[in-house]
């Protein structure tokens, strides 16, 4: 019997799909990556599994219990991270998850060495006495994965964890949920790069505009969007900001990426959101941000720099 399972799940919002006929199916144990841009229907989907948001029509079950809205009997079987936070600020971090087990009618005895457990997990001990208002993007996401960790769920539905963080603590993250894997968590989390969960999930959903377009093993779809091949990135702006010996943002409007093959073919344009952090060294290496990798830039003294990212499809 699957973990997860969706019958033709669908959500519309008047006259806009923002889920059709969604149907899926993940086993126990197992890590799912739920990929696709903004807007697809990736939240939706996991906010109906956690029991926050009601299907228009279909259906969705968990451990072979049907998901309803607000049903208790799921919630006790799931731990949901969202992108946000939303976190009590005036805690510190030892009070907060006090507070949620205690929510969890864990108590005495037992929530002291829960909470002692779930910090361990997550590297979180030394942290212990810091406010939860003071902590990095980086640490409230494994604070928020450690508060979910508090009743021992069977399932984690994870939307988009590592949204925002830098590469070292999308690292640490990555690391945590591989092992709550080898305990047997059965995690279905999401992202808009495919790259970044290949190394974690065995099978990956590709939803685009509310319809799965293609479910199955990562091998496969990596092996179909031709992962290993390198293209170029050029940026055609000099950062002069780029020679302070700090992170900086040299860009105030968004970047417009032109990207070739090696070859020195046009493939097409890429325009980041708003910008992203340059770090002025001279060689990078294994930096990732919105799934590029960069190898070797010298933004300082070049003024069309170029950097090297694994293509995440065809197009």
């Amino acid at each position: 019997m699957p973990m997860i399972e969706t019958i033709n799940l669908t959500k519309k919002y008047g006259d806009l799909v923002a889920l059709n006929n969604l149907n899926i199916t993940i086993d126990q144990g197992a890590c799912y990556g739920f990929i696709g841009p903004n807007g697809a229907g990736k939240t939706t989907t996991i906010k109906i599994l956690a029991t926050l948001l009601k299907p228009t029509w279909g259906e969705a079950r968990i451990d072979g219990k049907v998901v309803g809205y607000q049903n208790p009997q799921i919630r006790p079987l799931i731990g949901y991270v969202p992108d946000f936070m939303g976190a009590y600020e005036d805690m510190v971090v030892l009070e907060y998850l006090e507070f949620f087990a205690a929510c969890y009618n864990i108590h005495g005895a037992q929530r002291e060495q829960v909470v002692r457990d779930v910090l361990d997990l997550t590297d979180l001990n030394y942290k212990a006495n810091a406010e939860v208002n003071g902590l990095s993007r980086g640490m409230g996401q494994r604070l928020s994965i450690a508060r979910v960790l508090l009743h021992d769920p069977k399932v984690l539905l994870l939307d988009e964890p590592a949204s925002g963080l830098d590469p070292r603590a999308r690292i640490e993250i990555r690391e945590l949920l591989k092992e709550l894997r080898r305990m047997g968590k059965t995690i279905m989390i999401s992202s808009h790069i495919l790259h970044e969960l290949s190394e974690l999930c065995d099978t990956v959903g590709i939803i685009e505009q509310g319809q799965l377009i293609f479910s199955g093993p990562v091998t496969e779809v990596m092996a179909r969007a031709d992962i290993g091949r390198t293209v170029q990135i050029v940026v055609e702006q000099r950062a002069e900001e780029a020679r302070l010996e700090r992170p900086v943002n040299p860009y105030r409007e968004p970047v417009v990426f032109d990207v070739f093959e090696p070859s020195g073919e046009y493939l097409g344009r890429i325009k980041t959101p708003d910008g992203f952090t340059l770090y002025p060294r001279p060689v990078m290496r294994d930096m990732t941000v919105w799934g590029v990798v960069m190898d070797e830039l010298d933004v300082a003294r070049l003024h069309r720099f170029r950097v090297q990212f694994e293509a995440e499809s065809d197009d």
